[in-house]
């Protein structure tokens, strides 16, 4: 299998002709734009486009507009394909307001959406994908993604909190070829989420490392790093993938640093 990262959370898996797409990217600076002046001139993550048209499917960790812009994944996507996202509680408009801007744009481009609960799996072309548990660290919906194609494990990790699943994970589906996880630990100060929490809302660089041996990783990747720094709204932590890989060597896991653009393959263990 053929991994190449796209930047942020982005991943284009290639397999016998096949492609298939997760969290793509493709306009950066969209994400914070609702908070207009807050946001203007605010630093984001160089991103790179997945091959056009040509992805059997999109994986969507969760709707919030940085893993899920509708244009990204339209512009993969060959006509029909289907868009896998979280399935959702609706709640209170206020409830579900990080999420109404992908939702929207996703409605508006008319792609195929199907929903997936944790621990259930679907078929994409020559993939089996399944969601498995995640969380966010505001409280929306998310899933991680087990991406499966001859013989080899990619495991994406949204950008989920440290949780206990980990160990179900690993003894239902590991062991695990490539996983991606995020590192930035960013904080955030949402007007929806009031009052703001002081604890990040995703895995800081030591939590993914320890996430990635107890999965039993051959091989981790950071995501989620380097990009977004709005001040008063949206901070990550400095260094995290120096850190990530630092931690994780410490644990055995051996880390591979992409750049936006960059492939890597990877076969069945013991091939």
């Amino acid at each position: 299998m053929r991994l190449r990262w796209l930047g942020w959370a982005g991943v284009e898996l290639e397999t016998g002709g096949a492609t298939l797409v997760i969290d793509p990217l493709g306009d950066p600076g969209a994400v914070f734009g609702a908070l207009g002046e807050v946001a203007r001139g605010a630093p984001v993550p160089p991103v790179v486009a997945p091959e056009p048209g040509s992805a059997v499917a999109g994986l969507v960790t969760h709707l919030h507009r940085d893993h899920a812009d509708a244009g990204a994944l339209a512009a993969a996507l060959r006509p029909g394909a289907p868009v896998f996202e979280p399935g959702r509680r609706r709640g209170e408009p206020l409830e579900d307001l990080a999420l109404a801007q992908a939702d929207h744009e996703l409605a508006a481009a008319g792609l195929p959406r199907r929903e997936v609960e944790p621990w259930t799996s679907v078929e994409a072309g020559p993939f089996t994908c399944t969601a498995l548990p995640a969380a966010d660290g505001i409280g929306d919906p998310q899933v991680a993604w087990l991406v499966e194609a001859g013989g080899v494990r990619v495991l994406h990790l949204g950008d989920t909190l440290f949780h206990g699943w980990w160990w179900r994970m690993a003894l239902r589906h590991g062991p695990f070829d490539i996983v991606l996880a995020p590192v930035n630990g960013a904080t955030v100060a949402f007007p929806h989420r009031n009052p703001a929490s002081p604890l990040p809302v995703v895995m800081g660089p030591e939590e993914a490392a320890s996430a990635a041996a107890l999965l039993g990783a051959r091989l981790a990747v950071p995501i989620h790093d380097d990009g977004y720094d709005v001040p008063g709204v949206y901070r990550g932590v400095a260094g995290a993938a120096e850190r990530f890989a630092a931690a994780a060597g410490e644990r055995g896991v051996p880390v591979r640093r992409l750049a936006p653009g960059e492939a890597l393959e990877t076969g069945p263990r013991g091939s």
